[in-house]
């Protein structure tokens, strides 16, 4: 039972980045197809892809 709950906190915890991610994307100066690479790798592959776009993404 205790794991179902902390599973579905760290499902939230990834799902809250993953949207601050993609906004911070969609807002930073990258070209568009940059923006829609770092989209669809944090839709497609959300640890991931939020990872990646953390180390590597567009940055201000």
């Amino acid at each position: 039972m205790l794991s179902i709950e902390v599973t579905g906190l760290f499902g939230l915890i990834i799902l809250v980045l993953d949207v601050m991610a993609i906004i911070k994307t969609i807002q930073s100066r990258a070209s568009t197809t940059t923006k829609v690479v770092w989209v669809v790798a944090i839709l497609l592959l959300p640890v991931l892809g939020l990872v990646l776009w953390f180390l590597f993404g567009p940055k201000r």
